[in-house]
C-alpha cells in the first residue's frame, strides 16, 4: 500500500534517535534517495510480501501482527516516534530472503519516512562497514551458535529416548532369552518321557489315545481364561489335592502350570478316564511338559511380538522412509510417542488417555510433531515430578471449531503467573540448571506455529497445568513450509535486539527482532 508523499525535512528526520549522529551531508543524501509517506488508517505491507522499504515512524500510531493459521494475531502496538520496522537486514543481500514476516497496519493517519531497501543497503555499507560486518558476525554467528545447540538439544532427546527404548527392550528381550532356555530343557524332559513311554508294553491305541489328549490340552492352552489372584489359587488347591489323590506326590508342583494353561478337575477327570490307572502319573508328566512347552512359546511370542512393536513404535516415531509431509492420524504420532517415552514417565506416573477417534486424519510433518509431543511430555513429566514424583498425566485429543485440539494435562507443581508468558522464549526454563536448555517449548512453538500454522496455549496452576495444541484439519493452510526469515524481520524498537532460533529439525532457521 503507497502513502500520500510529503516533503522531507532533514531538521524532522535528525530529531529521531536513528539519525540523531548523522551529518548534514548524510542527511541530505537520506532525503534526496528517500522520501515521507502519510497513511491513513489501514495496511502499510503484509506478511510474505517482499521487503522493498525499511520504515521509520515519524508520527501515529502502528500496530504489527502475525499470521497464525487464518488469523492475525497482534504483536506489537505502539505510538513512539522513532521506532522502525521493514527490511532491517536488507544489507545482507540475497545471503538471506527479503521478505516482511510481520504485517503493519496504522491505527490512526500515520507519516513514516520511508528508505528503499538497496539505498539503506548503501548507506549502511558505506557508512557503517565495521557495523555491518559485526551484525554480520553477530547474525550469521547466532545462527551457527543455535544451530549447535539445536543439535545438543536433539541429543539430548535421542539420549533421553534411548535409554527409555533400551530399558523396554531389555525386559522382553531377557523374558524370551529365560523362555528359550527353560524350553530347551522342557524339551529335553519330554523327550526322555517320551522314550520311557515308547519302551513300555502300551498298546498302539494307548499310545493314540495320549497323543489325541496331548492335542486337546495344547488347545486348551490357547484358550486359558484370565482368573483373579483369588481364583487362581483356590483352583491350585483343587489339582493339587486331585494329583496328590491319584498318587502324584508332588502335585503342588504341576499344579499351577496346569492353573496358568487353564485346565481344571474336570478335565483332569477325563484325562484319568482315558488312559488306565497304572499309566496315568506318566501322562500326567507328558501333560505337564506339553503344557510347559506351549506356555513358554506363548510367552517368546509375547517377548518378540513386543519387541517388534517397539521397533515399529520407534520407525513411527522417526518417521524412517516416509514422506516428510503426508495425512496423518494423531493418535498413532501420540502412541508412539508416550510408548517411547514410557522408560522416563516411569511408573509413578499414570498416563490417562481420552482421544476422540472420530477424528479425520491431517495433513502435517509427523516427525516434527513427534518431536512438539515429546517437548510436551518431557515438561509434564518434570512438572510431576517437581511435585513428588506421582501424579497424573492426561493426553487427550478433540475438535475445537474448524481444528484439532491435543491437549497434554498434568498435575505437577505449575507454572509461576509472573513467568507464564515467556514459556515460549528461546532459552527461557523454570528447570534447575543443567536439566533444560530452555529450547523445548521455543522449538515446539516454531513447529506448530510457523510449519503447520497452528497454536499452542497454556492454562496453569497448581497441580492443573494444560498445554493445547491446535492444528488445522485441512490442507489449505497447513501445507506450507516455515517461511519466517531474517531479512524480513520486523521490529518496533529503540534499539536492536537480534534473536536468531534455529529449528532442531534443520527444516527452519528463524531470526526474528523481538517487538
Amino acid at each position: 500500500m503507497s502513502g500520500r508523499l510529503m516533503p522531507c525535512s532533514p531538521q524532522e528526520i535528525v530529531s529521531l534517535f536513528l539519525f540523531e549522529k548523522l551529518t548534514p551531508e548524510q542527511l541530505g543524501r537520506l532525503c534526496a534517495q528517500g522520501r515521507v509517506e502519510k497513511f491513513e488508517p489501514g495496511p502499510v505491507y503484509a506478511e510474505g510480501d517482499p521487503a522493498t522499504c525499511f520504515y521509520v515512524m515519524l508520527e501515529g500510531t502502528v500496530v504489527l501482527s502475525r499470521r497464525v493459521g487464518g488469523d492475525d494475531v497482534e504483536v506489537s502496538r505502539t505510538s513512539q516516534r522513532g521506532v522502525y520496522a521493514g527490511a532491517m537486514q536488507a544489507y545482507l543481500g540475497d545471503r538471506v530472503r527479503q521478505v516482511y514476516t510481520n504485517s503493519m497496519r496504522v491505527t490512526e493517519p500515520t507519516r513514516f519516512f520511508v528508505l528503499p531497501a538497496d539505498t539503506f543497503a548503501s548507506v549502511m555499507q558505506e557508512w557503517f562497514p565495521m557495523a555491518v560486518h559485526l551484525l554480520e558476525g553477530l547474525f550469521f554467528g547466532s545462527k551457527a551458535t543455535q544451530r549447535m545447540i539445536g543439535q545438543r538439544e536433539r541429543l539430548l532427546a535421542l539420549g533421553s529416548l534411548s535409554a527409555g527404548l533400551t530399558h523396554e527392550l531389555n525386559n522382553p528381550a531377557a523374558a524370551a532369552v529365560r523362555a528359550t532356555a527353560t524350553l530347551r530343557e522342557r524339551v529335553a524332559k519330554m523327550r526322555h518321557k517320551l522314550r520311557v513311554i515308547s519302551a513300555g508294553t502300551y498298546t498302539p491305541e494307548t499310545l493314540a489315545g495320549l497323543v489325541d489328549i496331548q492335542e486337546r490340552t495344547a488347545e486348551r492352552v490357547a484358550k486359558a481364561p484370565s482368573l483373579s489372584p483369588l481364583q487362581a489359587a483356590d483352583r491350585e488347591d483343587e489339582l493339587t489335592d486331585w494329583l496328590e489323590d491319584h498318587g502324584l506326590e508332588e502335585g503342588w508342583r504341576i499344579a499351577p502350570v496346569f492353573v496358568q494353561a487353564g485346565l481344571d478337575t474336570d478335565w483332569l477327570d477325563q484325562v484319568a478316564a482315558a488312559v488306565d490307572e497304572e499309566i496315568l502319573p506318566s501322562a500326567i508328566g507328558w501333560l505337564s511338559y506339553t503344557v510347559e512347552t506351549e506356555l513358554l512359546m506363548d510367552e517368546i511370542e509375547d517377548s518378540t511380538s513386543r519387541i517388534s512393536h517397539l521397533v515399529d513404535a520407534a520407525k513411527q516415531y522417526a518417521q524412517l522412509d516416509r514422506a516428510p509431509y503426508r495425512v496423518v492420524d494423531v493418535h498413532d504420532l501420540l502412541d508412539s510417542t508416550l510408548l517411547m517415552l514410557s522408560g522416563k514417565i516411569g511408573e509413578r506416573i499414570r498416563v490417562v488417555k481420552e482421544y476422540d477417534r472420530t477424528l479425520p486424519a491431517v495433513p502435517a510433518y509427523p516427525a516434527e510433531l513427534n518431536q512438539v509431543w515429546t517437548n510436551m511430555i518431557d515438561n509434564a513429566v518434570s512438572a510431576i515430578n517437581s511435585a513428588g514424583g506421582e501424579g497424573t498425566l492426561t493426553v487427550r485429543t478433540g475438535r475445537r471449531h474448524d481444528r484439532l485440539l491435543v491437549e497434554f494435562h498434568d498435575t505437577g507443581i505449575g507454572i509461576p503467573p509472573e513467568v507464564r508468558g515467556r514459556v515460549f522464549d528461546p532459552f527461557f526454563t523454570t528447570k534447575p540448571v543443567g536439566e533444560g536448555t530452555g529450547l523445548g517449548l521455543d522449538i515446539s512453538w516454531r513447529i506448530v506455529v510457523n510449519k503447520h500454522h497452528g497454536g499452542i496455549q497454556v492454562e496453569s496452576e497448581p497441580g492443573n497445568t494444560r498445554f493445547q495444541v491446535l492444528l488445522p484439519l485441512t490442507a489449505e493452510t497447513s501445507e506450507t513450509t516455515d517461511t519466517t526469515d531474517a531479512a524480513g524481520t520486523t521490529a518496533l524498537r529503540d534499539t536492536t535486539e537480534l534473536t536468531d532460533t534455529t529449528d532442531p529439525t534443520g527444516t527452519t532457521d528463524t531470526a526474528e527482532e523481538p517487538v
